[in-house]
């Protein structure tokens, strides 16, 4: 088993920076989760550690030893792609035994090795056919079967189940994850689905533009992102901004945004009483945006009448999109909601989970 390290690395193509300064300590057996938008330099991260590209700056470690110089094959690591890259003309035993005969490895540690892989993953019964013959949550399997018989020390996994339907991407989610836990070895994961990354981390990287912006636990990036763009990022649907101004009212602290002035709860008035007059965005999440009707007991809330533009009946709750007169946000309401397309309601916001980010650096202010 081992641990990564990234140690100011940086990758560039001529002008093009995919990495930029990269430093992040990833502790033996722990399965991290690289997440953000397309082209935002994730895959290029966990490429570098494969070695599928070369490093311009820096040093990355597995274990205790550098390996800029090593080749991909010596890194002791195993990758599964998006795409399953599986040989059409071999049987799935075949597939996943290819790697090993590379590398002369027994015919008998190769026989336990597949047999093994494929009673963890439940496809002991699809040894003898062909990818053809299999669905796209067997083909994935199969991939990843083909990474665990190598018995290595970090697995790689770059967007495995982007080609899988809504439903096996749970599935697959939760097998994965039981797989972590099952062989204790280090996982790093990417993906530009946040919620992939939220049930499957025990900690996330958020990266954009090729920059770190936060590593942490999951509920630790959901209840304190660093930025509007964690923020924003983190959370489905996406977290509700507005635009605001930090205000006295009275002996209070509060957010003028224009359309209503909401009051700061008093734990938090002090730290905003710092930054009174300026220009922030406020930022409240869709499921701390509540019919007032049905508001949830013991909350700071302030009530603001908006007008109701869309509903979408998931069921569970109900997605409600809002408007006031300059601004349009989104609330996810009990299913008893009243909500009516083009009626005005009064709408609860839950003031503990407000966040306050500073609108020239997007910094959350704390």
């Amino acid at each position: 088993m081992a641990s990564v390290k990234y140690e100011h690395v940086t990758k560039r193509w001529g002008n093009v920076t995919g990495v930029s300064d990269l430093s992040i300590d990833i502790a033996d057996k722990e399965f991290i989760v690289y997440v953000g938008p397309s082209g935002c330099g994730k895959s290029t991260a966990l490429r570098l550690l494969a070695g599928l590209e070369s490093i311009t700056e820096g040093k990355i470690y597995i274990g205790d030893r550098v390996v800029n110089d090593v080749k991909p094959k010596d890194r002791d690591i195993a990758m599964v792609f998006q795409s399953y890259a599986l040989y059409p003309h071999m049987s799935v035993y075949e597939n996943m035994a290819f790697g090993l005969r590379q590398r002369k490895t027994s015919k008998s540690e190769i026989d336990r090795r597949v047999r093994e892989a494929a009673n963890i993953l439940g496809i002991e019964q699809l040894l003898e056919r062909k990818p053809g013959q299999l669905s796209g949550g067997q083909r994935q399997r199969v991939a990843i079967g083909r990474a665990i018989v190598r018995e290595p020390n970090v697995f790689l996994m770059d967007e495995p189940l982007s080609n899988l339907d809504a439903k096996l991407r749970v599935q697959a989610r939760a097998e994965i994850s039981k797989l972590h836990q099952r062989l204790e070895t280090t996982f790093i994961y990417v993906t530009h689905d946040q919620v992939e990354a939220m049930t499957m981390g025990t900690r996330i990287m958020v990266i954009k533009d090729g920059v770190k912006q936060q590593i942490d636990t999951p509920q630790n990036l959901y209840e304190y992102p660093v930025n509007l763009f964690v923020a924003g990022f983190i959370g489905s649907p996406a977290m509700n901004f507005m635009d605001a101004t930090l205000v006295e009212r009275g002996d209070k602290v509060a957010v003028d945004c224009r359309d209503f002035i909401l009051n700061v709860p008093e734990d938090r008035a002090a730290v905003y009483r710092q930054h009174l007059g300026e220009d922030v965005i406020l930022g409240i999440r869709p499921e701390d945006t509540h019919d007032a009707e049905y508001c949830p007991a013991g909350i700071n809330k302030s009530l603001v009448e908006v007008r109701v533009d869309v509903t979408e009946l998931l069921g569970r709750e109900v997605v409600v999109h809002l408007a006031s007169k300059t601004m349009e946000f989104q609330g996810i309401f009990d299913p008893r909601t009243s909500a009516r397309v083009g009626n005005t309601m009064a709408v609860a916001f839950n003031m503990d989970s407000m966040h306050i980010f500073d609108k020239q650096t997007e910094l959350a202010v704390r």
